[in-house]
């Protein structure tokens, strides 16, 4: 999954918290206990902490933006690489001072660096009164009691089956325009750098009647735009049975299939999708979106890497030639125009500086409209961990991803100024964050565009003539 906390991020303003973690935001809570959710790391955290709040409103908790203000604090964590859990451990510093002052304040660990560390984490933090790995959220609640009893309490059994499909999630810090909805969890690719696999276990899909009446009803309520959200969301898959699927015959749903059923829900839904494997999406996904006007034309396609070598260690299952196979495909069906974002790494195991420039000259060949570019970090547990020594000097990884961005910064650029002198429908997000005089929204290609006020509401779609761009902003007027 993409978006993590710590690494270099060229795209379009915040969407999704990265720069800052989300916090829960305050509901009437009189005669209730006060639950604070801070998310960091990839929207499916964010999207889990929706649940968790779901979850414990059920069991008496409203919501507060303020940890001062909490009976009961969450982190809902990331283990991407080290300095997204050293950014946790240094707010836990904080929160120690916290519960001094507040003795029955209890702090709560969720997430992936709870899986990764387990109990361990109770020893390492002694501020941490309960621990819930991604699977466990349905058993926050008597985990909570057993805490303030006094014990610590944790549950990090990873399940093959849960994926939360009949909890309505607490929009948490919404804009009332735009949603995530998780229709999978899990990971069943063994990339050798990551975690996700460990930490979030085994692929399951939800079933896709669930995940068209949580975008109906999202819909309903005002909403205009959903991402669906998986590890890999072209492997999803559900087998319907005959009830399920009458008056048609029992078939396989396909990611295809999903978002078709969404498309159809209302010109007016908008939707997105994050993140795809390059090994799995399909020609029928890509004549899905060419075929609906309100499924975004934009993908997620991470690389990694520009170099086969490099890819196989990285155990990717895909090499250079089929990667730029698949962009030329995408390019084919959807058109030159078609956001395409990235991830890359710089100094992956035994990575020579000739295998890092056929990074930078894949970059040359897809210019990406925007990319996730980090230096490589070991994490324990994994496979490159347990078969290749991280055998480049940080200031090469360094020098190697300052050059990754800097070749990004000019596609973003270039790619944005194609945008000048065209019409882009906007779907309005809210103010900018510069001006309340401005309103800004996003394109078809995720780009954020900025514009004056004028007389229009967020959740409009209204049409802007691009005049101006950056290399993460386009500015314009309506017409």
């Amino acid at each position: 999954m993409t978006l993590i906390p710590e690494l270099t991020i060229l795209q379009p303003a915040d969407k999704e918290g990265i720069d800052q973690p989300r916090t829960s935001e305050d509901e009437l809570a009189v005669g209730k206990k006060r639950l604070y959710i801070e998310s960091y790391g990839c929207q499916m955290n964010f999207a889990d902490s929706e649940i968790v709040a779901a979850v414990m409103r059920n069991a008496g908790f409203a919501t507060t933006s303020t940890a001062e203000d909490a009976d009961l604090i969450f982190l809902n964590t990331c283990a991407i690489r080290d300095n997204a859990e050293q950014k946790v451990r240094n707010r836990l510093k904080h929160l120690t001072g916290l519960k001094r002052q507040k003795p029955e304040l209890l702090v709560g660990m969720l997430g992936c660096m709870a899986e990764r560390l387990k109990t361990k984490l109770l020893e390492e933090e002694k501020v941490v009164d309960i621990v819930a790995g991604p699977d466990a959220y349905r058993d926050i609640p008597k985990l909570v009691e057993e805490a303030e009893s006094g014990q610590k309490a944790v549950n990090v059994f990873l399940s093959r089956e849960e994926t939360y499909a009949d909890i309505a999630p607490i929009r948490l810090n919404s804009n009332g325009v735009t949603a995530f909805v998780s229709i999978m969890r899990g990971c069943d690719n063994m990339c050798s750098f990551c975690v996700v696999p460990f930490t979030r276990g085994r692929e399951r899909s939800r079933d896709p009647h669930s995940i068209v009446r949580e975008c109906q009803d999202l819909f309903d309520q005002g909403y205009r735009e959903v991402t669906l959200l998986g590890q890999n969301v072209d492997s999803y898959k559900w087998t319907e049975t005959a009830e399920e699927s009458a008056p048609q015959p029992a078939s396989a749903v396909t990611f295809a299939n999903l978002l078709e059923r969404v498309a159809q829900i209302h010109p007016d839904l908008r939707i997105r999708f994050s993140t795809s494997h390059p090994k799995d999406i399909t020609d029928e996904v890509l004549f899905t979106m060419a075929r609906y006007d309100n499924i975004c034309k934009y993908i997620h396609l991470p690389a990694q890497s520009g170099n086969s070598r490099v890819l196989k260690l990285m155990n990717r299952t895909y090499d250079r030639p089929w990667y730029i196979g698949k962009i030329d495909r995408i390019r084919e069906i959807l058109g030159q125009d078609c956001g395409i974002s990235t991830d890359m790494i710089s100094g992956f195991c035994t990575e020579t500086e000739e295998e890092h420039q056929e990074s930078l000259s894949l970059m040359d060949y897809v210019r990406y409209d925007y990319a996730y570019m980090f230096a490589y970090s070991e994490r324990p547990g994994t496979l490159a961990a347990k078969k290749y020594a991280d055998d480049i000097a940080e200031d090469v990884k360094k020098r190697r991803l300052n050059e990754i961005i800097a070749r990004q910064l000019e596609h973003s650029a270039q790619r944005n100024q194609r945008h000048i002198g065209q019409v882009q429908r906007v779907l309005i997000e809210g103010p900018s964050k510069r001006s309340d005089a401005e309103l800004c929204g996003r394109n078809d290609q995720n780009k954020m565009v900025v514009f004056p006020r004028g007389q229009y509401q967020k959740g409009q779609y209204v049409n802007v003539l691009v005049t101006e761009c950056t290399s993460a902003t386009l500015r314009g007027e309506i017409v």
